[in-house]
């Protein structure tokens, strides 16, 4: 079973949900993994401070040309979307930070002048936190593709319906690729919010990205109590299960400051992120 936690902004707290849910889930006897697909900012290592036993380059192939095979016909520049390879009736001109690695101009260049070569932009490391398997990806500085690497991070650990592990996945935060990537293929997704304006008006653009990929899920509320009920309104609304409230506790926010897990720190929310992964599996297992 894979359970994606994301939400449509950050710092909403869904690194919190997913380091406590995973000690939750391995406390509880289960065969766990907690994957960090945040790979701009990845900051589960902090709170789960895992032995990292492997580390691999991930790269993702781009366009080289021979200028003695190629003929200067142009269908290379004008397959390329991003405008990653450009021919002026001349040899054509490459930029790799462009290439989204589809493989479209090599696939057209009946000379055979194009090859791919692979550009790195980023790392997988893997390794235990306890008892719990861990992994995350760490994007290359001024990289602006995580795609990739995300799928990477997601393919490195294994496959869930092969061994039996629950997998929680901390998406990267927002709408946009990086996240439909992180989410991919999960059994439940659980949007984190705060009940603010911002937190309501993203909360909104997460469901519609949710629904479009025709995943089930359910809200977390962090910070309860610290605006107004127009998010409740909200899921009441759209039929969306509010999952859990997370009060605004000051302990939670020193926990964290100290690199704490919630799980770890406080005694009397076990039961609590407990109570919430049953239900998810619940929900999910439907």
């Amino acid at each position: 079973m894979l359970i994606a936690i994301a939400s449509g902004k950050g710092g909403t707290g869904k690194t919190t949900v997913a380091t406590s849910l995973a000690l939750a889930a391995s406390g509880d006897g289960r065969a766990v993994r907690l994957l960090d697909c945040d790979v701009e900012e990845p900051n589960c290592h902090i709170f789960m401070r895992p032995q990292i036993s492997v580390r691999e380059t991930v790269g993702v192939p781009v366009p080289e040309v021979d200028a003695e095979k190629c003929t200067a016909c142009g269908k290379c520049g004008d397959i390329c979307q991003y405008s990653a390879i450009v021919s002026l009736k001349t040899t054509p001109l490459v930029f790799p930070e462009l290439c989204h690695g589809c493989g479209g101009c090599v696939a057209v260049c009946k000379p055979g002048a194009i090859s791919e070569v692979p550009r790195e932009v980023g790392v997988v490391e893997r390794g235990k936190a306890g008892e719990i398997d861990f992994g995350h990806g760490v994007l290359r500085v001024g990289e602006a593709m995580s795609p990739p690497l995300i799928q990477a991070v997601k393919r490195a650990v294994g496959s869930n319906d092969e061994d039996g592990h629950l997998t929680i996945v901390d998406a990267p935060p927002g709408t946009s690729c990086p996240v439909i990537e992180a989410v991919k293929g999960a059994d439940f997704v659980v949007l984190v919010t705060e009940p603010t304006p911002f937190g309501l008006n993203d909360l909104r653009l997460a469901v519609e990205m949710t629904r479009v990929l025709g995943l089930p899920l359910g809200v977390v509320v962090n910070r309860a109590g610290v605006g107004d009920d127009r998010v409740a309104e909200y899921c009441a609304a759209e039929g969306v299960s509010i999952l859990a409230e997370l009060p605004d506790d000051r302990r939670i926010a020193e926990a964290y400051s100290r690199g704490q897990t919630v799980f770890e720190a406080l005694e009397d929310y076990r039961a609590v992120f407990g109570e919430l992964l049953a239900t998810i599996v619940q929900r999910a297992g439907k």
